[in-house]
């Protein structure tokens, strides 16, 4: 079973810990704002191969590396001026910026999926100081199997990887509750590649240009979550409900009753006030609860698709989603 800490009660000890193991090219679970991740150097090719291979995740789908600032990020990615504004403007905080990778950057190709460019993050909290403490890139997808909810406490990690992990940074819950909203600047364009915990009306508003969405079905994977199935949990997913079958699991939104859901095996509401905020913050937990249970469905009433409701229905469309 992983080794859990606890860094609000024990940071130095946590710092310490961390930065041994992935020196010895270990994978370290790590609390971010947005959710856990499974950090490893990204310099180091065994390193980013033991990601791969604990999450089973596909090796054609790159992981972000996080920087401690953005003068470690333009070491290693080229930034356009837009690109550099978005990062002066939400570093850190929840937002990939998908760049053009430096040819002197010791970021490994396999981080990179082989891809000429590299999704790049900074975040906030304790993940921020281990960055600076260890000084080097650290590749971190979700710590969760691949294609499952993303864990939004250590617990969560814990959980599910059992005994494949050595280390877990206990920081608390995640206070956003969604992974970063990535996005692809080329030339007068600001594409958004995957919509997650910043409102993309805020970078609009930065920018002063529209955010071009993502249309086609089937387009290469050019950053993580883009997959067609993802973050589902083991029960099946059934959207916009108008009604609740027996036995099922509803999870609903802004308070507001659905027929039938008296003979619900459990009903979670992931924001009675209609705040779409706490929803975002509820939406994995309430999942896994779902799972915990062994829910045989979960349904979902309708969520507004504005705001953060963008990326929570990207979420849930993904969890919907047919499976291999």
């Amino acid at each position: 079973m992983a080794d859990i800490v606890d860094t609000r009660t024990h940071a130095a000890a946590a710092l310490e810990r961390a930065c041994e193991a992935l020196s010895r090219g270990v994978p370290v679970a790590i609390p971010t704002e947005t959710v856990y991740g499974l950090a490893a150097d990204a310099t180091n090719p065994l390193a980013i191969t033991r990601i791969y291979e604990m999450k089973g995740r596909p090796r054609f789908n790159p992981l972000i590396c996080h920087m401690t600032d953005l003068a470690m990020a333009e070491k290693h990615a080229v930034f356009d001026p837009v690109s550099r504004a978005l990062a002066q403007a939400f570093w850190p905080g929840p937002l990939t910026l998908v760049l053009p990778i430096r040819p002197e950057s010791a970021i490994h190709p396999l981080a990179r999926a082989g891809l000429d460019t590299v999704g790049i993050r900074v975040p906030a909290g304790f993940a921020s100081r281990l960055l600076e403490a260890f000084d080097r890139p650290l590749a971190a997808p979700s710590a969760n199997t691949s294609g499952r909810i993303s864990p939004t406490t250590a617990r969560h990690v814990a959980d599910d990887f059992t005994d494949k992990l050595e280390l877990v940074l206990d920081g608390g819950p995640a206070t956003v509750g969604l992974e970063s909203t990535i996005l692809k600047v080329e030339g007068d364009t600001i594409r958004l590649l995957r919509p997650g915990g910043l409102d993309v009306a805020e970078i609009e508003r930065v920018t002063g240009r529209r955010v071009q969405r993502n249309e086609k079905a089937g387009a290469a994977i050019e950053a993580p979550g883009m997959l067609a199935s993802h973050y589902a949990p083991v029960a099946p997913v059934r959207l916009n409900a108008s009604d609740v079958k027996p036995g099922e699991v509803l999870i609903r939104f802004g308070g507001k009753p659905l027929p039938g859901e008296d003979t619900a095996a459990l009903v979670l509401d992931l924001s009675p006030a209609g705040n779409l905020a706490e929803a975002a913050a509820n939406l994995f937990g309430y999942m896994k609860h779902a799972d915990a249970i062994g829910a045989g469905s979960i349904a979902f009433s309708p969520i507004p698709a504005i705001g953060l409701g963008e990326a929570i229905n990207d979420r849930l469309q993904r969890a919907a989603a047919p499976r291999s």
